[in-house]
């Protein structure tokens, strides 16, 4: 298990997307992600931000790099998750990252199934890259919300088992799971 008074987490904010990327919109998604761990996490931590097109190479290379060379302990992406051609994100992880823990996005799809009936369309996953965790998230900010609500409990130990900066989540929010000493 990592050490408490080891270092800050990192964690890397990735949103994909055509549109984004070149400025025919706002990013909403990557600001409801940094805006959610702010209110949940009790423990310091920064945020490295990438807002990059849709499509396999270049979520695989961010990944990477924020693995790799960012050292990031959690990395959470939003968009490229669905159908279309261009939404590659959980190929371009599972290629980052192969060792996948399907549970989360199997848990993800079913707590939004209960908002929308689209949410059977959603192909996220997450995986590790040794000491870091990726998560898959949708692109709407409400829906980041939904899912992260339902896979957070179980992120700190799974941060823990991998090796990852120690996180801590404010229990007034979202109490985490971890097992007893």
């Amino acid at each position: 298990m990592a050490d408490e008074t080891k270092r800050a987490a990192i964690v890397g904010v990735v949103t994909a997307s055509d549109r984004a990327s070149i400025g025919v919109y706002e990013d909403e998604s990557g600001p409801a992600i940094v805006a959610y761990l702010t209110k949940l996490l009790t423990t310091p931590f920064t945020t490295v931000r990438r807002i990059i097109p849709d499509g396999f190479e270049s979520v695989r290379d961010c990944l990477i790099n924020l693995a790799d060379k960012e050292h990031c302990d959690l990395i959470l992406t939003t968009g490229g998750t669905g159908p279309s051609p261009r939404d590659l994100t959980p190929e371009a992880t599972e290629a980052a990252a192969p060792r996948v823990l399907p549970g989360f996005g199997e848990l993800m799809r079913q707590e939004s199934l209960k908002q929308v009936p689209t949410a059977i369309l959603s192909r996220q996953i997450a995986a590790h890259r040794g000491p870091c965790l990726i998560i898959n998230l949708p692109g709407k900010p409400a829906s980041i919300e939904v899912c992260l609500n339902a896979v957070f409990p179980a992120v700190p130990y799974c941060l823990d088992l991998i090796g990852a900066a120690y996180i801590e989540t404010d229990p007034q929010v979202l109490k985490a799971f971890r097992p007893k000493k």
